[in-house]
């Protein structure tokens, strides 16, 4: 089949790019036409994630968005679809929600051509995105500096026991950039109260974190998922709460400085 527009970009004038993989709504016909009752309110996406950073465009962020949903194809997850959790996770291909119903009926599921030509035309154009914006940083910076963006219902007990922390940074374990730019953005948020956090804790980073996380080739890169209750309603339909999450903005944009901030302090090292 032929997939068209499966990304939008935005070239910034900054060293950060912010990849946000998984707010994409788009099926194709046949992923569709198979899901399952309970997977037709697409109640996994990364809900409003672009309109939450629009702030970070007008700052001058480089920004790529999946326009597809992870339904079709996770753009989060390695393309041999090797498992990045020992718990419960999600696939290349999800068979399941994050609760653990079934995404598509009986033999409804997408064919293997079929999900190959997803692969071809939505997962890789996306990550040559990625790979092309990274390079172009870099030469013109010395550096470049990667945010991927998620968010995720507060509550999942099939993921996580208890509330999830409302900001949850993952850098692979420390491995996807330097131990001082994590250190940085935790005490930027250990200097407010209103917001929990947490570093490498359920969330560590999926594929794009580990994949382009390259600290010792001047390539950092921070995966933050976030809490949906902050900035959204947790139910359909899932409306966005600008009350709420102007409070939200406002540390991001505290984080998103601060990273900015490191990297120029390094550039010049």
């Amino acid at each position: 089949m032929n997939i068209t527009d499966p990304l939008s970009f935005h070239a910034g004038k900054l060293p950060l790019l912010i990849s946000i993989p998984h707010a994409g709504t788009r099926l194709t016909p046949i992923v569709e036409a198979g899901l399952t009752s309970a997977a037709r309110p697409l109640s996994d996406t990364d809900w409003h994630i672009p309109r939450l950073y629009e702030f970070a465009r007008n700052m001058g962020a480089s920004i790529v968005i999946g326009h597809y949903s992870r339904l079709v194809v996770d753009l989060n997850r390695p393309e041999d679809d090797q498992p990045l959790y020992t718990t419960a996770t999600t696939g290349l291909f999800p068979a399941t929600l994050f609760d653990g119903q079934p995404c598509f009926m009986a033999g409804k599921t997408p064919s293997p051509q079929e999900r190959q030509s997803y692969l071809l035309q939505i997962w890789r154009p996306y990550h040559q995105q990625l790979q092309l914006e990274l390079g172009r940083l870099k030469a013109k910076f010395g550096y470049a500096l990667l945010l991927d963006a998620h968010s995720i219902a507060s509550v999942i007990p099939r993921l996580f026991e208890g509330q999830l922390p409302d900001l949850n940074f993952g850098t692979n374990s420390g491995v996807s950039c330097a131990p001082s730019l994590s250190q940085q953005l935790i005490e930027c948020c250990q200097r407010q109260s209103a917001f929990s956090h947490i570093l490498n804790g359920r969330f560590k980073g999926g594929y794009i974190t580990r994949a382009y996380g390259l600290p010792l080739n001047n390539q950092h890169a921070v995966q933050l998922e976030l809490s949906q209750l902050n900035y959204m309603s947790e139910t359909k339909p899932y409306s966005y709460l600008s009350e709420r999450a102007i409070h939200l903005q406002q540390l991001l944009q505290q984080l998103i400085d601060t990273m900015l901030s490191w990297g120029e302090q390094q550039s010049h090292r």
